[in-house]
């Protein structure tokens, strides 16, 4: 009997991440990605005192973009 290779399937993404969280996930330092909260260059909600990432609208800016 033949076996068929086991594919994992990829976690969906949230749209929202704290940007601690989304450091670690993307493999960066988390005083890089503060850096970028603050200055504006990674979208952001803030939602009382916790910072996050806007996972959704990053990812569409990015594929809307022709060259990086």
């Amino acid at each position: 009997m033949d076996q068929q290779p086991i594919t994992p399937v990829p976690a969906p993404v949230p749209p929202l991440m704290a940007w601690r969280e989304f450091a670690d996930w993307i493999r960066v330092d988390q005083n890089i990605v503060r850096g970028w909260c603050e200055n504006g260059h990674i979208p952001t909600v803030r939602i009382g005192k916790h910072r996050l990432v806007n996972v959704a609208l990053l990812s569409h800016s990015c594929l809307e973009q022709e060259e990086f």
